[in-house]
């Protein structure tokens, strides 16, 4: 079963497997997002704290681009889907975060939940041949690939250090905190 805290965020359980345990801190982090950002139209989702360009609109695209990368591009070394694909990423190196701006919440909003489904469902394909210890079939420069372990655990750094940028960004839009 399954607990939410107050915010709808479900808590990771605390004495299951490490894939479980994994899992449960990787969706905990989507959770924070989806809060930071829920609720908030183009004006919310545009707002940005200091000197800083970065907004929540940008790290709800941005998010939808590491899902794809992570889970998509490198588990099974396939292209990148677009719109990432048709993107020169060495003339718009941000390009996720700047072109937000011209998207509507919804489709922010849509396009990053649609990036999670396809997460989870290469997650699943990936542990239906192989486990946390096996690696993505796209390679570093190196040679080396990442585990899947790295790949959850990156995905939660990556996850809890923009959720960081969030709660700054979403409490000069309403004054809403929280962790």
């Amino acid at each position: 079963m399954v607990n939410f805290d107050d915010v709808g965020r479900p808590e990771p359980e605390p004495a299951v497997g490490e894939l479980e345990t994994l899992l449960g801190f990787l969706n905990f982090q989507r959770a924070t997002l989806k809060w930071k950002c829920d609720a908030l139209g183009s004006e919310g989702l545009n707002v940005s704290v200091g000197v800083s360009t970065m907004t929540l609109g940008g790290l709800l695209k941005h998010m939808t681009f590491v899902e794809n990368e992570w889970f998509w591009r490198w588990l099974d070394d396939n292209d990148r889907l677009e719109p990432w694909l048709s993107i020169d990423w060495e003339q718009q190196p941000d390009w996720e975060f700047t072109s937000a701006r011209q998207d509507s919440p919804e489709s922010l909003r849509n396009n990053w939940e649609a990036s999670i489904v396809l997460s989870n469902q290469q997650i699943e394909k990936f542990l239906a041949n192989g486990s946390l210890d096996g690696l993505a079939l796209r390679k570093w420069p190196s040679g080396e690939s990442p585990s899947l372990r790295w790949i959850l655990v990156h995905m939660i750094e990556e996850y809890a250090r923009h959720n960081g940028h969030a709660d700054l960004m979403r409490e000069v839009v309403d004054g809403q905190t929280g962790e």
